[in-house]
């Protein structure tokens, strides 16, 4: 049986209390659902935020607001700021009667999930990060994933066409579901923030905003 999961790349923050984050791992993927805790939340939305906490560059400058005084404003600036927040992570894909496993290389991230698309109804073929270089690719009617395309290593999972438009959807669901879930964490966590919070979220993962 094939599953498709879309995941932040995570690792663990340090010393941070503005909200509460959860306990899910020093490292590794934290799943995005509408299934998460209230603390798994706030762990995507920390990780989310600390990801795009950047200065812009000089050429940047002027185009973007200064950063607020207070703790919170500050922390949240580069993400309620960026015009495309860079969500680091991805879609996997497990064939569980195999155990092999399709994840994203370096890089890439799920504000790109669409490019997916290109495998089912455009190109036919995309590339999903480096280092090992993931590449997804239509043929026929049979969609071949391979985990390190440059390298000639590691799992290659094939399935029909029909069946990863099925998984793209229910990635989508699963994107939405977390989006729901964050908009009224927000409204609970940091209610002065929240629809700033909410749109930014749905910049990173290319969705529109809940209604």
């Amino acid at each position: 049986m094939m599953s498709m999961r879309p995941v932040l790349t995570y690792f663990a923050p340090e010393g941070f209390t503005l909200w509460p984050t959860g306990t899910p791992g020093r490292h590794g993927e934290l799943a995005l659902s509408g299934r998460m805790t209230s603390a798994e939340v706030g762990a995507a939305v920390w990780l989310l935020a600390d990801g795009n906490d950047v200065e812009p560059g000089p050429e940047q400058a002027g185009e973007r607001v200064a950063r607020p005084a207070d703790p919170l404003g500050a922390f949240l600036h580069g993400l309620l700021t960026e015009p495309y927040p860079y969500a680091p992570g991805g879609l996997v894909v497990t064939d569980s009667a195999t155990g092999a496993v399709f994840e994203p290389g370096c890089c890439n991230g799920l504000e790109d999930w669409r490019e997916w698309l290109d495998v089912t109804d455009g190109s036919g073929t995309a590339w999903f990060g480096h280092d090992p270089d993931a590449r997804a690719e239509c043929v026929g009617r049979v969609v071949r994933l391979t985990q390190d395309a440059e390298g000639g290593e590691g799992p290659v999972i094939e399935l029909p066409v029909d069946e990863l438009r099925g998984l793209l959807a229910g990635a989508e669901r699963d994107l939405r579901g977390f989006l729901a879930l964050a908009a009224g964490w927000a409204e609970r966590q940091v209610p002065g923030y929240a629809g700033a919070v909410t749109g930014a979220l749905a910049r990173a993962l290319d969705l529109e905003p809940p209604s």
